[in-house]
């Protein structure tokens, strides 16, 4: 089933014919590993933008606005109106911290990127009525 996900309270063309749930949500946490931390390490030393953490967040996003979506569907909606994202950053501590000389090398406080998607789960049905020009 495909569902529409829009930012406004909304969809042109559509009526919402019933609020499924007032809140829904999907959220990713996701990391670096080892090299890529230290990539993007390197890469603080010298300011601009960390592609290595880019790229993770943009694919925390994504991952969270699915599992958003595949939630809504399961309810028995078709659209999700009122998409927000939130995101949260935490540390955690990895395990091999706690293990003798391994620890030292690689047991430092791993960076968690946190991200929400959260809207309006709802069913919509196309307006007949709707005309494109009252838009503008």
């Amino acid at each position: 089933m495909e569902i529409i996900a829009v930012s406004s309270n909304y969809v042109p063309g559509y009526s919402i014919k019933k609020v499924i749930m007032d809140l829904h949500w999907g959220i990713s946490a996701a990391s670096r590993g080892a090299l890529g931390t230290f990539m993007a390490n390197i890469r603080a030393l010298f300011g601009g933008e960390i592609d290595e953490y880019t790229m993770l967040l943009g694919k925390a996003r994504n991952d969270a606005l699915n599992r958003l979506m595949s939630e809504a569907v399961k309810v028995g909606a078709n659209a999700i109106v009122d998409v927000r994202f939130d995101t949260s950053h935490s540390t955690i501590t990895p395990i091999t911290r706690f293990i003798p000389y391994i620890g030292a090398f690689i047991g430092s406080p791993v960076s968690v990127a946190e991200i929400v998607a959260y809207g309006t789960a709802v069913i919509i049905e196309k307006d007949l009525e709707f005309k494109s020009a009252s838009l503008r």
